[in-house]
């Protein structure tokens, strides 16, 4: 196994995450994520021996992603509505492509118990972080509240990722955005 580089490994899950979004998982080979990220062939499996490993390498890249994208949306004083929405719509329209790899990975996952595995990892990952970010921006949310709203912001950006493009609009995002406080906080 080749010494860590951060840039490199970033780069091979970039380009997987490309070829799941346009080849869905069968076109993610490691040659294929080889070609896609213009490294020399092998480069890939030197870094991810298997399938499976390098599908969950995915699994952690979209989640440093979105942390990432979390952390720069930390709003002090504003509205968990406000940050939902915005939420939505990044990640419904710039980051489109990321998403949509990660709901083909979540069906994957019925077959692959390790990639079942590292979606569960990242699942409560991103409980936990969602707490600590609700926190750090000033938000009174529950921790207890925190899975329905990650289970209802799942489920309103799988609709917005596979809406045809140019359908997301910032309305449609915070109206989505109240809908999900509302249910989770009741």
């Amino acid at each position: 196994m080749p010494p860590p580089n951060d840039r490199r490994r970033a780069a091979i899950a970039d380009a997987a995450i490309d070829l799941l979004v346009e080849a869905g998982v069968h076109g993610v080979t490691h040659r294929a994520v080889d070609a896609r990220a213009a490294l020399p062939a092998g480069t890939t499996s030197n870094y991810l021996r298997s399938r499976e490993a390098l599908l969950v390498a995915v699994t952690e890249r979209v989640a440093e992603l979105h942390q990432a994208d979390m952390a720069a949306a930390v709003v002090s004083g504003g509205t968990a509505e406000a940050l939902i929405a915005a939420s939505l719509l990044l990640s419904a329209t710039t980051h489109r492509r990321r998403y949509l790899a990660i709901f083909e990975l979540h069906l994957e996952s019925l077959r692959r118990p390790a990639l079942a595995d590292a979606l569960g990892r990242l699942q409560s990952s991103m409980a936990a972080y969602t707490i600590a970010h609700h926190a750090e921006a000033g938000l009174n949310i529950p921790p207890g509240a925190v899975p329905a709203l990650l289970t209802l912001y799942g489920g309103a950006l799988y609709t917005l990722v596979t809406a045809p493009s140019g359908t997301v609009t910032p309305e449609l995002t915070g109206e989505l955005a109240t809908a999900i406080v509302r249910g989770a906080l009741g």
